[in-house]
């Protein structure tokens, strides 16, 4: 968790975080995740290898990212897109959702809130 600070006036503040440099994490076979978050939510640069998938799943924590680099398929309760640089997704709670890589590696920035209890290491 990224530890909030303080100055002498009480504002809180969130120190600045480089993300590439927080630990990796695998969440499906060729995809991983690095994850910042706070109280209420989590930003998360997920990294997918060619041809890799994110299962089919849905939870509680809506969700919303954009497309950095590459491009891949998402279904969105059962509605399938090709998403490129710069295209973004909104996934509403509970709503089932998962992705597949194409034949170039995929990255997307996705922002959880709440923050994802099973992301957190």
């Amino acid at each position: 968790m990224v530890t909030r600070l303080s100055n002498n006036n009480g504002v809180v503040s969130m120190p600045f975080v480089d993300i590439i440099a927080q630990p990796e994490k695998q969440v499906f076979d060729g995809v991983t995740i690095r994850t910042i978050h706070g109280q209420k939510l989590m930003m998360s640069y997920v990294h997918l290898q060619p041809h890799s998938t994110v299962a089919e799943h849905s939870h509680l924590h809506e969700q919303m990212g954009m497309v950095l680099e590459g491009t891949f398929e998402l279904t969105i309760g059962g509605e399938s897109r090709t998403l490129k640089k710069g295209d973004t997704y909104i996934i509403p709670s509970h709503v089932k959702h998962s992705a597949k890589a194409f034949d170039k590696v995929a990255i997307a920035l996705d922002i959880f809130s709440p923050p994802r209890e099973d992301y957190i290491s």
